[in-house]
């Protein structure tokens, strides 16, 4: 997790995140100071649920987003980490690398493939949040945008050993989702999808069919749903068994039967992250995964 010190909403992400909010500028160190509290309290939750977290500090101010680290690398089991090339000017300065330099020490890395080069060419996957991995069977799922290449995703794909499988999917305003991770969360036993946002019918059944493949069972997302944020959530494993970690927004969104079926499977832990979410991403975003075996 990034624990940002000058956070505000980007203007240059917002033309096509429809998840973003405008916020007056007048408002950008009461923002800050919230979205420092929000990390800050976010983090502690998760350690007593029982998750390893690992606290950077951002103290620069000209990364507005980059308490979504997720956009620019990811880790995979085998010691196999991924840097991505990403789609805003703006938030390439995010990358760091004392974050992988920790991951190297606290962790067995065997390789690191960046892909950032290819910004040069206008190629963009930005991380977990253009894809959304399902690790048990080997698909990477990724709804086209402007920050999900087909090249670059071919590409990844080929290295890290996944199947893609892309599909269109926009709102009712006909508005591109423009990360994937906003529309699905796929866990070891349920998955939480906005299905009926995925605009190809024929496509859609084709998703839903090989993400239940494996025995899961389907949880279906409205659109209401999806714009608080309940897809942007990630089951993560503590030292007392899987959690489901989302925002409190996304909690609420919820129905009863929804959150019965995801207790069945997974502990819920809710986390207050209103200012971040003003930026248009959510818990999901907040958190890079570590799939990396400890030294």
């Amino acid at each position: 997790m990034i624990r940002p010190h000058h956070f505000t909403p980007n203007p240059a992400t917002a033309a096509d995140n429809a998840f973003q909010v405008d916020v007056p500028a007048d408002d950008s160190r009461l923002l800050a100071a919230e979205a420092y509290r929000e990390v800050t309290a976010a983090s502690v939750a998760l350690a007593d649920a029982g998750i390893t977290v690992h606290l950077f500090e951002d103290e620069d101010t000209t990364t507005p987003d980059s308490v979504f680290p997720n956009n620019w690398f990811s880790t995979h089991s085998g010691g196999h980490v991924a840097i991505y090339p990403m789609h805003s000017p703006s938030r390439r300065t995010e990358r760091r690398s004392d974050v992988i330099e920790l991951l190297k020490h606290d962790y067995r890395v065997q390789d690191v493939i960046d892909y950032s080069g290819l910004e040069y060419d206008d190629v963009f996957l930005e991380g977990t949040g253009a894809m959304v991995l399902d690790h048990a069977s080997r698909i990477a799922y990724a709804a086209r945008s402007n920050r999900a290449d087909p090249i670059a995703l071919e590409r990844f794909c080929t290295n890290f050993g996944y199947e893609p499988m892309v599909f269109d999917a926009a709102d009712s305003d006909a508005v591109r989702i423009y990360h994937t991770n906003v529309l699905m969360c796929i866990a070891t036993d349920f998955a939480l999808i906005g299905a009926e946002l995925l605009t190809d019918e024929r496509r859609r059944q084709q998703v839903l069919d090989r993400i239940a493949a494996p025995g899961r069972e389907i949880i279906t997302l409205r659109e209401d749903q999806v714009r608080n944020f309940a897809g942007n959530a990630i089951e993560l494993r503590g030292s007392a068994g899987r959690v489901l970690a989302l925002s409190s927004r996304a909690y609420r969104s919820l129905d009863p039967a929804q959150i019965g079926t995801i207790e069945q499977y997974a502990r819920l832990v809710p986390l207050d992250v209103p200012t971040i979410e003003l930026a248009g991403g959510s818990v999901r975003c907040m958190l890079a995964g570590i799939h990396l075996d400890r030294r």
